[in-house]
């Protein structure tokens, strides 16, 4: 306030000093303003990189996932004593299941029920055999009362045996509880649909349907 009311030398080199710190000071804040806007401008595309890097490890998750699925094998052959190998990959088609296991199969026993308890929670499992025994029927409801339900339903039209793992189709040439006690042959089939298969057996399904 002296420097701007005194007229001496003195008074004009200090209101001049005054007046330079005050522009280096507003140069200094604006510089800073500067820096945080780079710095807000930085943290926002690291941010929305991070975003973008995430989505595409999902997508690349998505496809892996796809390709295991569609790297099934499509057709192989055991031949007898191979009974672990069986074993083992049935239940692998049983875990990929991810929505429903349909299972045509005459002579099934509770190690089938067994089998089918490797599906995932919500995995809906049905099974048509030739007759419902009343041992198999004990077995059912013990089994039922426990573990997630399976369907078993009575079907005397099939001589072969079926397994529908979600929309894909197998034929495979031995009843699961037998796998590996003899040579058999399963291929998957492309020329018949799941679908189809279960609406023609759905077509005759009344005629043997149990109460």
């Amino acid at each position: 306030m002296l420097s701007s009311v005194l007229h001496s030398d003195v008074a004009i080199q200090v209101n001049v000093r005054i007046m330079r710190a005050f522009t280096a000071a507003r140069q200094i804040m604006s510089a800073s303003v500067q820096m945080l806007q780079r710095l807000s401008s930085i943290e926002y595309h690291q941010i929305e990189s991070d975003k973008h890097i995430a989505e595409t490890n999902l997508r690349i998750d998505e496809v892996f996932r796809r390709l295991d699925q569609g790297a099934k094998t499509k057709q192989g052959l055991f031949f007898e004593g191979q009974i672990y190998d069986a074993y083992v990959f049935v239940s692998d088609l049983i875990k990929s299941a991810q929505t429903r296991i349909v299972l045509v199969d005459n002579y099934i026993d509770e190690s089938v029920l067994t089998l089918l308890d490797k599906r995932d929670d919500g995995v809906k499992a049905t099974v048509y055999t030739k007759r419902i025994t009343p041992q198999l029927s004990l077995d059912l409801s013990k089994h039922n009362a426990q573990y997630a339900p399976i369907d078993i339903r009575e079907y005397t039209h099939s001589h072969d045996r079926f397994l529908i793992i979600d929309e894909t189709l197998y034929h495979i040439g031995a009843s699961l509880k037998d796998l590996g006690n003899k040579l058999f042959a399963f291929s998957q089939m492309l020329e018949l649909g799941a679908d189809e298969l279960l609406a023609r057996i759905d077509g005759t399904f009344g005629q043997n349907k149990t109460p």
